[in-house]
C-alpha cells in the first residue's frame, strides 16, 4: 500500500512564511504519533500569496492546505492523516485551482511538484531522458534545428532566438567553448529564475548540457548572485548528483560528449546581467560592459567562443527535446512562441509565479490569474520588464503578451516582472524609484550613463518634492532620448524607459506636481498633510502608539489632534486607524 506523504513547500517564500517551523513541527507529531508517513520539502509551485503550502497526499488524492503555521499541524496530524477528514476551512479554494489550470507549464512544470535535492524524483518525471536522447541519436545541427523550429526566444529580456544563437556559437572555430547560465537576476519584484533554481535545478543543468553538446562546448558555468543562497545550495546538491549518474563529466552516457559544470557567484551588481560584464566579472575582472562585435559567440569568456542563456530559456530545453518542436511551437502567437513565466508582485491579490501561452492578454493575467488589485483600490498600471522596462496603463490592458505587442507600449517583455500599481501609486514617483535604482547601478563606464541618469534624477526629485519648474518635462525628454541612444550597454539604452512611458501616459500627473505642486495619487510626502476628521475619530489612542515623532496628542475616547509641523507625513497613523479619522490632503 502507498505511504501516507506530506509535503512542504520550502522555496525562499516558503521559509519565509515559517515554513522551516512548520516542517519541524510535522516532524515532532509525526515522531510523537509513531506515524508511518514520509515527510518531504518542494519548491514554489507558484501561490506564493498562500504560503506555507503543505500537501497531503494520501491514497484517496491530493489535498493541499494554506497558510499554514505550527499551530495548525495537531489538527491536521489527528483529522486528516489519521481520521481521513479534510478540514476544509484550510484547504485552497477552488478559485485557486483555476488560477493554476489556466496556466500552462513547462518551465515551471515540475516546481512545487517534486523534491528539489532528489535527481530520482526529476528522473521519475523524464528527467535526464532528453539529454540521453540527444547524446545518442541527434547530431548537433538536428538539435539546433529542433530548437530553431520551436521558435524559442530567449527569455532575458531580449528575445533573441535561441537556435540561431546556438548556431553562432556553434559554428565558431575555437579548441576550447564555453555555456554559461545567467542566473544575475536583479530586477525590482523579478523571481523567476531564483524560484526554478530553488525548485527544478535538474532541468537547468540538463538545458545546459544539451546547449553544450549543440555548440561544442565543453565547460560551463552557472552565473548565479549570492544573495540567492538557497538557489545555490541546490544547484550545488544537482550537480554532484548528476556527476555521480553520469551526466555531468568525462563521456557522458557513454558518448563523444564531456563537459564539465561550476557555479561562479556574482557580488549583485545589476549591470552584470549585460552578458559581456557577466563574462567580464567571471574572469575575475570588474563587471564592466564591452563594445561588440567581437560577440561572445566569436570571442567570449578567456576569449574562446561562448554562449549565453537565461534560466528560463534553459528550462524550456528539455521539455522541447522530449515533447518537439511541433508541441512547442503550438502555444503563443506567430513570432512569440512557447509560455513565458511571470512574477507578479505589488498591489495585486495573488502575488507570485504564473507561466501562461504568449498571446494571452495583460487583462487575462493580471485580472484574471492574478485576481487583480488588492483591497477597495482600482488597478492603474504594471510595471513590465523591470528597471528597463516601462509602465503600461489601465487603458492598455488588453494588449496581448508578447515580444512585439508590448514593445508597442514603449514597455519590455524583460526577464518577466510584473509589479502592479493601483491608484495609491503616483507614477512620478515611480520613475524616480526606477530611475534611481538603475542610477545607482550604473557601471559608470558611459559618460551619458552616469551622468545622464544622474541629471534626470535630480529633475525627478525636484518634481516630487513640488519644486519642478516648466521646462522640466522638457528636458526630461532630451535628457532620456540622448541616454538612449549614446549608452554602451542595455542598461543605460533602457534605463530612460520608466520616465518615457510615464511621461507618455500619465502626463497630467507630471503637469499637476509641477504647475499645481499636487500629487494626484498623495503620495509624495512634499506635497501632503495629513488631519483628522473630528467625527470619525474614536479617540482608540492606536495613531499615537504608532507615532514616533508624537505628532499626535489627545485622551483616550477623545478627540485627538494632529500637529502638522512634527509630522514626518510616514503613513503609520493612517494604516492603523480602524475608522479611517485620518486622511492625506494636499499640502499646498
Amino acid at each position: 500500500m502507498q505511504k501516507t506523504r506530506i509535503i512542504v513547500g520550502l522555496g525562499s517564500c516558503g521559509i519565509a512564511s515559517g515554513g522551516r517551523k512548520v516542517y519541524e513541527q510535522l516532524q515532532l507529531g509525526i515522531d510523537s504519533r509513531g506515524l508511518d508517513v514520509i515527510l518531504e520539502e518542494t519548491g514554489c509551485i507558484g501561490m506564493c500569496y498562500n504560503e506555507v503550502l503543505v500537501d497531503v497526499v494520501l491514497p484517496a488524492g491530493n489535498i493541499t492546505y494554506k497558510q499554514v503555521t505550527p499551530k495548525m499541524i495537531d489538527r491536521i496530524l489527528d483529522e486528516h492523516v489519521i481520521a481521513g477528514n479534510v478540514i476544509p476551512e484550510w484547504t485552497i479554494t477552488q478559485e485557486d485551482e483555476i488560477c493554476l489550470n489556466k496556466q500552462q507549464r513547462i518551465v515551471l512544470r515540475n516546481c512545487g511538484k517534486i523534491s528539489p535535492e532528489s535527481i530520482d524524483e526529476y528522473i521519475k518525471q523524464g528527467g535526464y531522458k532528453a539529454i540521453e536522447k540527444v547524446v545518442n541519436g541527434m547530431s548537433r545541427d538536428e538539435v539546433i534545428d529542433e530548437i530553431t523550429s520551436s521558435g524559442l526566444r530567449g527569455r532575458g529580456g531580449a528575445g533573441f532566438p535561441t537556435g540561431i544563437k546556438w548556431g553562432f556559437a556553434a559554428k565558431s572555430s575555437g579548441d576550447k567553448k564555453y555555456f554559461i547560465c545567467n542566473a544575475d537576476e536583479g530586477d525590482p519584484g523579478a523571481f523567476m529564475d531564483r524560484s526554478v533554481l530553488e525548485g527544478d535545478p535538474h532541468s537547468v543543468l540538463e538545458g545546459m548540457l544539451i546547449g553544450g553538446y549543440a555548440t561544442c562546448a565543453n565547460h560551463g558555468y552557472i552565473y548565479v548572485r549570492a544573495e540567492y543562497p538557497l538557489a545555490i545550495k541546490r544547484l550545488k546538491i544537482a550537480i554532484e548528483q548528476a556527476k555521480a549518474r553520469g551526466f555531468i563529466g568525462e563521456h557522458i552516457l557513454g558518448s563523444d560528449f564531456s563537459f564539465e559544470l561550476e557555479i561562479k557567484e556574482g557580488a549583485g551588481a545589476f549591470v552584470c546581467g549585460e552578458e559581456t560584464a557577466l563574462i567580464a566579472s567571471i574572469e575575475g575582472k570588474r563587471g564592466m560592459p564591452r563594445l561588440r562585435p567581437p560577440f561572445p559567440a566569436i570571442s567570449g569568456l578567456y576569449g574562446k567562443p561562448t554562449n549565453i542563456n537565461n534560466v528560463e530559456t534553459l528550462a524550456n530545453i528539455p521539455w522541447i527535446i522530449t515533447n518537439g518542436a511541433e508541441s512547442y511551437a503550438s502555444f503563443g502567437t506567430e513570432k512569440s512562441k512557447g509560455t513565458k513565466v511571470f512574477a507578479l508582485a505589488g498591489k495585486i491579490q495573488r502575488g507570485g509565479l504564473v507561466e501562461v501561452p504568449m498571446g494571452m492578454s495583460l487583462r487575462e493575467v493580471i485580472l484574471g490569474i492574478g485576481g487583480g488589485v488588492a483591497g477597495k483600490h482600482e488597478f492603474k498600471a504594471v510595471q513590465m520588464g523591470g528597471p528597463s522596462g516601462g509602465c503600461i496603463p489601465s487603458s492598455l490592458l488588453d494588449t496581448p503578451v508578447d515580444y512585439d505587442s508590448i514593445n508597442q507600449t514603449g514597455a519590455i517583455m524583460g526577464s518577466g516582472g510584473m509589479v502592479v500599481m493601483d491608484d495609491t501609486i503616483c507614477m512620478v514617483d515611480i520613475a524616480r524609484f526606477f530611475l534611481n535604482f538603475t542610477q545607482n547601478e550604473s557601471c559608470g563606464k558611459c559618460t551619458f550613463c552616469r551622468i545622464g541618469t544622474r541629471r534626470m534624477l535630480e529633475i525627478l526629485e525636484r518634481i516630487v518634492s513640488g519644486h519642478g519648474v516648466d521646462e522640466d518635462i522638457e528636458l526630461l525628454e532630451k535628457l532620456a532620448q540622448s541616454v538612449q541612444k549614446t549608452s554602451l550597454c542595455g542598461l543605460g539604452q533602457t534605463a530612460p524607459n520608466p520616465v518615457l512611458t510615464t511621461l507618455r501616459y500619465f502626463r497630467d500627473e507630471y503637469e499637476a506636481h509641477i504647475k499645481q505642486r499636487r500629487c494626484p495619487a498623495k503620495a509624495c510626502k512634499e506635497l501632503i498633510s495629513f488631519v483628522i476628521i473630528d467625527e470619525r475619530c474614536k479617540g482608540c489612542g492606536m495613531c499615537i502608539k504608532v507615532c514616533g515623532v508624537k505628532a499626535i496628542t489627545g485622551e483616550k475616547k477623545k478627540l485627538h489632534v494632529l500637529d502638522a509641523d512634527k509630522c514626518i507625513r510616514c503613513g503609520q497613523c493612517v494604516a492603523k486607524c480602524k475608522f479611517e479619522a485620518i486622511i492625506k490632503v494636499d499640502r499646498w
